[in-house]
């Protein structure tokens, strides 16, 4: 008898030695109810160029209604994935930076019509700086939409002239006028030919203390380098001086020409639009100690709530599964985030 009880101890644990391990990848469906003819994964961000690379079906077998495919990446590591369906009827489903590590089936369902192509670089009229304009200031903006920036209301406040350089160093003018909050301190430029992806909201869960973010944008423009500059930091406080709710106090260190700029959490949404730091100078004046980085952001809920008032339709998306680092997160603000020059 207990030879034959060990035996039936023995047994499960060898059957679950051997049992098969689950397959490599993951797993895209179709659900569209139209076959497709053309599918793409491609690791997220995509870069500037929005380039989807080719399609992993083989020409003339397209994915039936409710057919799956198996994507197997390169680097086991990668976690996040743009996918794209194009549809025999001219139609694409498109699901971006898809978590395949926590999610190893995914299923596209909805279909509209392709996006026209942006108008080429080489067809966007330049807009220049004017060296002789005698009054100039700086600051940084990110792409919430097509053809459209989001950037601080004092950042052109009183500016003749509006233009901002992209990643890719051409100069492009913003068509007047632009949407403002002052009370807020957000304002929408209209910016035609704008290159560049949309950096997304987070929709989800609410921002909480501790939590890490990256600010990035253009500080002190004309004394440090050209090129944008990241700091790292966390959520301090869930409300800026005399507890305005409609802000957020950070510790990523922010300067003049920051102002604009996007705050990112570690999964690359916007949570904050970067907006001031503490003025050391009067606190001093008021409490003799001088107060070190503190800095504030608009909340992303003002910000959205002002750009429904605005009639911009943004991107939102959750943020969950693995943070990024905060290197990868610069590179997906590095795409969309501009330079501002105001010419008084």
């Amino acid at each position: 008898m207990r030879r034959f009880l060990i035996l039936a101890l023995l047994l499960p644990l060898a059957a679950a030695a051997q049992a098969p391990e689950p397959p490599a990848g993951f797993r895209i469906v179709n659900r569209t109810g139209v076959e497709a003819t053309a599918l793409h994964a491609v690791r997220s961000p995509r870069g500037a160029g929005n380039d989807w690379g080719n399609s992993l079906l083989t020409a003339g077998r397209p994915l039936p209604i409710n057919g799956g495919f198996r994507v197997v990446p390169s680097d086991p590591a990668a976690c996040r994935f743009d996918l794209r369906l194009v549809l025999a009827d001219g139609r694409e489903s498109v699901l971006p930076e898809q978590d395949i590590c926590a999610n190893r089936t995914i299923e596209l369902a909805t279909a509209a019509a392709p996006r026209p192509p942006p108008p080429p670089a080489s067809l966007v009229p330049q807009a220049p700086p004017n060296q002789a304009a005698r009054n100039v200031s700086t600051g940084s903006g990110f792409i919430i939409a097509a053809d459209r920036v989001m950037t601080n209301e004092h950042v052109v406040n009183g500016c003749n002239r509006i233009i901002l350089r992209t990643p890719e160093g051409r100069w492009l003018a913003a068509t007047p006028p632009a949407r403002v909050d002052a009370a807020l301190d957000l304002a929408v430029l209209a910016v035609p030919g704008l290159p560049g992806p949309v950096l997304p909201f987070r929709a989800g869960p609410p921002v909480r203390r501790g939590e890490g973010v990256v600010a990035y944008g253009f500080p002190l423009a004309g004394l440090l380098s050209s090129d944008p500059k990241l700091t790292r930091g966390e959520v301090n406080g869930l409300a800026g001086i005399a507890d305005n709710r409609n802000q957020i106090q950070i510790s990523a260190e922010v300067q003049p020409g920051n102002s604009g700029g996007p705050l990112l959490d570690m999964q690359g949404h916007i949570v904050g639009v970067v907006v001031s730091k503490l003025n050391a100078q009067r606190v001093a004046q008021r409490t003799g100690d001088i107060a070190q980085n503190v800095n504030f952001a608009v909340r992303s809920e003002a910000a959205l709530q002002f750009l429904t008032r605005a009639q911009v339709t943004p991107r939102s998306l959750p943020s969950q599964g693995v943070e990024r680092s905060a290197a990868d997160v610069g590179d997906i603000a590095h795409r969309s985030t501009m330079f501002i020059r105001c010419e008084r």
